[in-house]
């Protein structure tokens, strides 16, 4: 059943990524391009995500377990850091840049192009980047300890 709704939840999702617009880049960068010409339909998709979201978690902040019976893993971190705002910057820097994020880059790639092909072996890359990094720097903490 858990393997069910995850589907029925992606093909929701990706179909709203599609009809919304938010898989086309250059409808993405209009929204970006805030000093030509500006595209402002895609706020009403982020408010609308908004609205959904802020009714949904106080819910599943009550909860102890998802509807389906599985632990619910909400965050906890409140505090913002280096870490966060780098984090931020780059991943806003990569959608200005390319026009996509993580979830439309992966439906466009069902939509085929070289572009969202790129973009996801770049995020692929970055990950992996990241992971390293976090390697790296347990290493050095767990010396200085």
């Amino acid at each position: 059943m858990t393997l069910l709704m995850s589907l029925l939840a992606g093909l929701v999702f990706g179909l709203g990524l599609i009809i919304s617009g938010m898989a086309d880049p250059s409808k993405v960068l209009g929204f970006l391009d805030l000093a030509g010409n500006w595209d402002p339909s895609l706020a009403f998709v982020m408010g609308g995500a908004l609205l959904v979201g802020s009714l949904a978690f106080p819910f599943a902040v009550k909860r102890p377990q998802s509807l389906l019976g599985e632990a619910m893993r909400l965050p906890t971190a409140t505090k913002i850091d280096r870490r966060l705002v780098l984090g931020s910057l780059t991943f806003g820097v990569g959608w200005g840049l390319a026009g996509y994020c993580p979830g439309p880059a992966l439906v466009s790639l069902s939509q085929g192009g070289a572009k969202p092909l790129l973009f996801f072996f770049a995020m692929i890359v970055g990950m992996l980047i990241f992971e390293l990094l976090e390697r790296v720097s347990a290493a050095s903490h767990k010396k200085a300890a």
